[in-house]
């Protein structure tokens, strides 16, 4: 039972981190049709400007504060310098130049910072927590709860402002959603900013548990697009369940299998829905009227 209960928790901790990640590809997907695959680089920037800003003597919530600005303001300028001038390109065009974008803040970040691994202290101390004979992080405990205010906050944000229902209506119709006098194009700048924020705060969040450095952006978008499709490109309750989902598979497998195989579990997840779901578990099927 202690054994179980140790890879349920660790399983919802790092699917909580993949859900953020997840939640940001559909942010962007939503409101501009682009999968951006630089939304790893977001939780770099998160956890190794907090790292730094902290080394230097900041206080760690206004190093953290810091850090999601940083990565908002990187988010807007993705935006205006690469997404908008490519306003109408092909699919491919647009995810090949996420892709550059994605190498680029990391050959920046490699540079700027450095290339060893850092950690953060533990938001509230080391020393772990027994839970029915399995030993948890306290951390952890701030993983899944900044996730469930930061979904929270995207859904009353999403419902119940004039804003957020202006991002519903641009995902829904873009062409509509002009006519009607929303500004799409700012619109789409939110989104990449919003994503990159949220990417951040996962960044922040997972560092005190999971080591950060320049390069662990990539991983991390792998997987948070596994995410994303498993629980249905577009949705943010499928982005959520899909994060969740492959944290809790990654940590069974790697339990009760082989940890060897723990990163293969995000690629297998994303050949299994292409084949035989690509709508995921809570998208629509495309429906063309000829």
């Amino acid at each position: 039972m202690a054994e179980f209960l140790q890879f349920l928790i660790s399983g919802l901790t790092v699917g909580a981190v993949y859900a953020l990640v997840a939640l940001g590809f559909t942010l962007i997907y939503n409101a501009s049709g682009v999968v951006n695959f630089a939304q790893g680089e977001f939780v770099m920037l998160g956890g190794m400007v907090t790292v730094f800003a902290s080394a230097a003597g900041v206080p760690l919530p206004l190093a953290a504060v810091i850090a999601v600005v940083v990565a908002l303001v990187i988010g807007l300028l993705l935006h205006r310098l690469a997404i908008e001038p490519a306003r109408g390109a092909s699919a491919v065009t647009l995810i090949i130049i996420t892709i550059g974008a994605s190498i680029l803040l990391r050959g920046i970040a490699a540079i700027v910072f450095d290339k060893q691994f850092h950690k953060l202290p533990g938001f509230t101390g080391e020393a772990p927590i027994d839970i029915l004979g399995a030993a948890v992080q306290p951390q952890s405990f701030w993983v899944l709860g900044g996730a469930a205010v930061v979904v929270v906050a995207l859904y009353v944000f999403l419902e119940h402002t004039l804003l957020g229902k202006a991002v519903l209506a641009t995902a829904a119709n873009r062409l509509a959603a002009r006519l009607v006098g929303i500004n799409t194009t700012t619109i789409m700048a939110l989104a990449f900013g919003g994503s990159a924020a949220i990417g951040a705060i996962a960044g922040i969040l997972v560092t005190p548990i999971t080591l950060t450095n320049y390069d662990v952006g990539t991983l991390l978008a792998l997987k948070g697009f596994a995410a994303a499709m498993l629980g249905g490109m577009g949705n943010p309750l499928g982005a959520v369940v899909g994060g969740l989902l492959l944290g809790l598979l990654e940590a069974f497998g790697a339990g009760y299998l082989s940890s060897t195989y723990k990163d293969a579990f995000a690629f297998l997840v994303i050949l299994i829905v292409l084949f035989a779901a690509p709508q995921g578990l809570f998208g629509r099927r495309a429906v063309e009227r000829v």
